[in-house]
């Protein structure tokens, strides 16, 4: 796998995050020497959560308001049911959405996070995987849904479940290296 030391990440997720598709991603990429930024509606703590139980929480390094995403070059976007209902109810968030897709950055999203692409219009015509309870959402908004443990859709990354997490972070690298490279030659 090349070298992604050089990348820069954003995270975006507020409470109710599955706490493992936060901090498992996050710890391999800062692991493999990315820089990642985890941005929130607000700078205070955020609640993960294991399931149905209250998990660890997580101070957000910046706003959304404050992301210019210019400065990264992919986007994760963590499930739990809470996390991407209340992000999908913050305008900055869908525009943080629209800006990576629009520009053709990495979007990777796992679980229930494809909410937030459906709620910035984002997935008419790609295909993508998610927790089966948003599967319709996702054909409802014009995405042809397959049941993998990861997909990749030009700069669109989605994922399952927290069983997929290795896949889904081995994506992410491969994408981002992948476009690295596209850039350097």
């Amino acid at each position: 796998m090349p070298d992604i030391a050089d990348a820069k990440f954003l995270f975006i997720a507020t409470d109710g995050f599955e706490q493992s598709e936060l901090f498992e991603p996050r710890k391999r990429l800062l692991e493999a020497g990315a820089q990642v930024t985890l941005a929130s509606p607000k700078l205070d703590p955020i609640q993960g959560m294991e399931h149905d139980k209250k998990g660890d929480t997580i101070t957000p390094d910046l706003t959304l308001d404050d992301v210019d995403t210019a400065d990264y070059d992919a986007l994760v976007i963590p499930g739990g049911v809470a996390n991407p209902d209340s992000l999908r109810m913050e305008d900055r968030a869908i525009d943080i959405v629209e800006e990576f897709m629009d520009s053709g950055k990495i979007v990777a999203a796992i679980c229930h996070g494809p909410w937030l692409l459906v709620e910035a219009d984002v997935v008419d015509g790609k295909t993508v995987t998610s927790w089966p309870s948003l599967r319709t959402d996702l054909a409802n908004a014009g995405a042809d849904v397959v049941d993998r443990e990861v997909v990749v859709d030009g700069n669109l990354i989605t994922s399952r479940k927290p069983d997929d997490i290795p896949a889904f972070v081995d994506a992410i690298k491969t994408a981002v290296t992948q476009a690295e490279a596209a850039t350097a030659s």
